[in-house]
């Protein structure tokens, strides 16, 4: 080989070196909210908008009709069948026109409750990476595992979605496929869902510092609180354990075992960001809702507004930095701390001068006792943290004169 030749491939192999040792401590992507559904979608590759699903265990989308196939019983296909939806088991069994031992999964729309037999492929994904609060450029994931889906199973979701992302504790979901080992990146990530379709919001990958502005840049992970997540064996979803709820500093009347999730995830206190109000068991909810009234003796009160049951005229309530002035709620969690939740995130205003208490009846027979929903979450920074199996948690960002859409995406890649 010419000498020149050669001296021009080592530089290049070089290069390729430096490249892929470049320690990326941080991912990010922006979260848009679509108003009309209340869901919110992770932008990834640029132009692709796919909703997150903190219950999903894995990515699914339309595939185009020619793409790759994954074995049956490989690794990756015994891993994305290891949480088979319930209510789906039968539809995982059907077999479709396809060659022999091909992975078939089963993908779940969480908001219509559709499913179908589908299957396992992989694609390529790009995310920005920072470090600190400074973009160092794009990060691309080769034959990241995902599932196909047909078109029926996209309805319901927002305008120019293709899919649907699971950053569950699933080994599939996006937050264990982002963050392999040989990268040295953590296994945790963090989710600030925005208030608003004007700014985004964020979910990080990684070890952090997660910083915000303004006035100046600094690490949200600093004002954080933590409890354990409670590990399900048949769950890939995040439950935490609360021992009771009060309003304004005196604990509702339900008793601390309703409270508490058994083997299969029944009962207990789950996050969602699909279902967009908490939504409370019936002997919680009512049990809530006479506190709440106890609470806010002599707010003057409205008709009700779909879908909640207890409304006020928000113009008698006053205002602070952390939206209507009613008691604060607090989840009183398991290991003695408080995630309280302030007028912003718990009272929704519905109309000009109308403003609901922003927590809903499941009814009898709903699977957990306390669905908390993503309006509870907006503007509230949590981080999720899979190898130590903790929730850190912020309560209201406006506390600290920032919120979930001031983060700095002008220079991201």
């Amino acid at each position: 080989m010419h000498l020149s030749k050669f001296f021009l491939l080592l530089l290049a192999f070089i290069a390729y070196e430096v490249s892929a040792a470049r320690p990326h401590k941080t991912l990010v992507a922006s979260i848009a909210k679509d108003t009309k559904t209340s869901l919110y979608s992770i932008r990834l590759n640029i132009n692709e908008h796919y909703v997150i699903d903190l219950s999903s265990p894995f990515l699914w989308y339309n595939c185009p009709q020619q793409h790759p196939l994954v074995i049956c019983r490989s690794p990756q296909c015994l891993q994305a069948q290891s949480y088979p939806p319930p209510s789906c088991i039968l539809e995982s069994k059907q077999q479709l026109p396809q060659v022999p031992c091909t992975c078939l999964v089963t993908p779940v729309n969480p908001v219509t409750k559709l499913c179908a037999s589908a299957q396992l492929t992989y694609k390529n994904f790009a995310i920005s990476s920072i470090n600190g609060s400074t973009p160092t450029g794009s990060l691309a994931f080769s034959n990241t595992y995902v599932s196909c889906a047909p078109d029926s199973l996209s309805k319901s979701l927002p305008k120019g979605v293709i899919g649907l992302a699971g950053i569950s504790r699933a080994p599939l979901a996006l937050v264990s496929q982002f963050t392999p080992s040989f990268l040295g990146l953590s296994k945790k990530f963090a989710i600030c869902l925005p208030d608003t379709d004007a700014a985004p919001g964020l979910v990080f990958f990684g070890d952090g510092p997660y910083n915000l502005m303004p006035p100046t840049n600094f690490d949200v992970a600093s004002i954080l609180t933590y409890t354990p997540l409670q590990k399900i064996p048949k769950s890939p979803d995040y439950y935490i354990d609360i021992k009771a709820i009060s309003i304004g500093g005196k604990a509702i009347l339900v008793p601390r075992k309703s409270l508490a999730a058994d083997k299969l995830g029944h009962s207990g206190v789950k996050l969602s960001t699909v279902v967009p109000y908490t939504t409370l068991r019936s002997d919680v909810y009512g049990a809530f809702v006479n506190s709440f009234l106890e609470s806010t003796q002599g707010l003057p009160q409205l008709n009700a507004v779909k879908p909640f049951r207890l409304c006020f005229n928000s113009t008698a309530i006053g205002f602070s930095r952390v939206g209507l002035h009613v008691p604060p709620i607090d989840l009183e969690l398991a290991n003695g701390k408080n995630w309280t939740i302030f007028g912003a995130n718990s009272m929704k205003q519905v109309g000009e001068e109308i403003a609901c208490l922003a927590f809903v009846n499941g009814g009898k027979t709903a699977e957990q006792a306390v669905l908390i929903g993503s309006f509870q979450m907006e503007n509230n920074f949590l981080l999720f943290d899979l190898a130590k199996s903790t929730l850190g948690f912020s309560s209201s960002l406006f506390f600290i004169r920032t919120t979930c859409g001031n983060f700095n995406f002008t220079n991201v890649p």
